[in-house]
């Protein structure tokens, strides 16, 4: 059987020495450039499942010490093997055999020759850290346990205030339902999947956003993320950003907001509606308040996270002087100019 030799070293471009952290991080630099669903050009699903098959053998101890003993040479132990019923045993104790391989859908047959009864941990799949989402990441392996899925959401300050709910899909590469996530069928590439063991799916959701929370706050949704092979799901992490408001500015757990006022309504006192995220309140302005003075609202800030109470709101001060007056209006400023007579920046010299 006249089979292509495959160097599982050179298509992941590390040195016949190198260790494991090695491979791995040769692995993933490679998967993530070439997983089809990162990179659209042609060839490249061939190129990210011959990176995988190279990952399957070199990061699996067994698979890697059959493949160095065997070498190039591979073939005269296999053809020797198709002639003996039990197959010789070159250096090593390698075993090599022919024949039907069982469920190795996604493999070369370089692969399914030499490593057929050693099955594969995930014939046909993808590894770890590079399954692309809408709006997000998805890390993990796919058996038993299914992916942890990060994805981001914005929300306005008001839903940062009292708590929020959020509609959205999500799109997620999860194992496919025809072959459980193998990638085969009765030993051929699973047609639903062409022998990736994943398809891409969309699920809707309607996911709680507590009050309290801020920019760079996660939220975990239990049992939202991917599923595994094994049924089981990962977990949905939330990654929230909470938009500029316009008026108000969060600086923790306090909200500061600039309060304009009138010269009269400064110099002679007054009750002012205020906003606030509950609403408007009334707060009295004191006579003879000058522009920066900032009064504090207990209680009017970001509801703290857990329940533990809430901050404040700090109300500063601007006067808003008339940009134009009338005649009357500019004969009243004379008349008070003229009754009050001091300096304010005489204490300047």
């Amino acid at each position: 059987m006249a089979l292509e030799y495959k160097d599982y070293y050179k298509i992941l471009g590390v040195d016949k020495n190198a260790d494991e952290q090695a491979i791995k991080q040769a692995y993933r630099r490679l998967a993530r450039k070439y997983h089809p669903d990162l990179n659209k050009s042609t060839g490249s699903a061939d190129r990210f499942k011959e990176i995988n098959e190279a990952n399957e053998v070199l990061s699996d101890p067994e698979k890697r010490r059959r493949y160095d003993t065997l070498g190039p040479d591979w073939q005269r132990y296999a053809a020797a093997g198709a002639q003996t019923p039990q197959g010789p045993f070159p250096p090593g104790g390698v075993h090599v055999e022919y024949g039907d391989l069982g469920d190795l859908g996604g493999f070369s047959d370089f692969f399914r020759t030499i490593f057929g009864d050693l099955g594969a941990r995930r014939a046909g799949g993808g590894a770890d850290a590079f399954e692309q989402l809408g709006g997000g990441r998805a890390r993990g392996a796919a058996r038993g346990r299914g992916q942890d899925v990060q994805a981001s959401v914005e929300i306005t300050l008001e839903e940062a205030f009292h708590g929020t709910r959020k509609a959205f899909s999500l799109e997620i590469d999860e194992p496919c339902a025809t072959c459980g996530g193998s990638g085969h069928v009765d030993g051929r590439p699973c047609p639903t999947c062409d022998g990736r063991g994943w398809q891409r799916s969309r699920r809707d959701l309607d996911v709680k956003i507590p009050a309290g929370v801020k920019t760079g706050s996660r939220v975990r949704v239990s049992g939202e993320g991917g599923s595994g092979a094994g049924g089981g799901r990962g977990d949905l992490y939330l990654t929230v950003t909470v938009a500029a408001h316009p008026f108000f500015e969060r600086r923790g757990d306090d909200l500061h907001v600039e309060l304009p006022i009138t010269a009269p309504e400064a110099a002679l006192g007054a009750t002012i509606d205020v906003p606030t995220l509950k609403g408007k309140v009334s707060m009295k302005i004191p006579p003879g308040t000058g522009s920066g003075r900032t009064f504090r609202l207990p209680g009017y800030g970001i509801p703290r996270l857990r329940g533990r109470g809430a901050g404040d709101q700090l109300v500063r001060i601007r006067i808003v002087v008339p940009s134009s007056l009338t005649a009357e209006e500019r004969a009243l400023y004379e008349k008070l100019k003229a009754l009050r007579g001091d300096d304010p920046r005489a204490y300047l010299g």
